[in-house]
């Protein structure tokens, strides 16, 4: 298979959200961050390129995720932009349009939105267009 013969870039999860924790709000970190319930508000990473957002399949964000690395394998409800690289593995979800550098998607893996490629995001993920209307 194709990704099976690269290394994946392993980054340690700094913050979990459980099973038995829901947040109602917007979340900046930095690191490492798996989300096992619900989010209802925005995901973003600060400029650190090596910021990875991990989604399990019991995991739901509503809002908008701005990270380098997503690894989503749950429901999103909102827009996903990536400086760097998405997979979406075989149970994600996307209600949004997703905006990326790199993008894995598994089979069973569901996006209902628009897929916009954005080549050299520079490793910022401000950086990425806020809308897709031309300048």
């Amino acid at each position: 298979m194709w990704g099976n013969s690269r290394k994946r870039k392993t980054t340690k999860i700094d913050t979990l959200i459980g099973q038995q924790t829901e947040v109602l709000g917007d979340i900046r970190f930095v690191g490492g961050l798996h989300i096992d319930n619900r989010v209802k508000g925005d995901v973003t990473a600060d400029n650190d390129s090596r910021s990875t957002l991990s989604l399990s399949e019991q995991g739901t964000i509503e809002g908008e995720i701005k990270v380098p690395h997503a690894f989503l394998n749950g429901a999103v409800i909102g827009d996903v932009r990536s400086s760097e690289h998405i997979e979406l593995s075989s149970k994600a979800r996307i209600t949004g349009d997703i905006y990326y550098n790199l993008l894995e998607i598994a089979t069973g893996a569901e996006v209902n939105g628009k897929l916009i490629h954005v080549p050299n995001a520079n490793e910022d993920v401000s950086a990425i267009v806020d809308n897709d209307s031309p300048a």
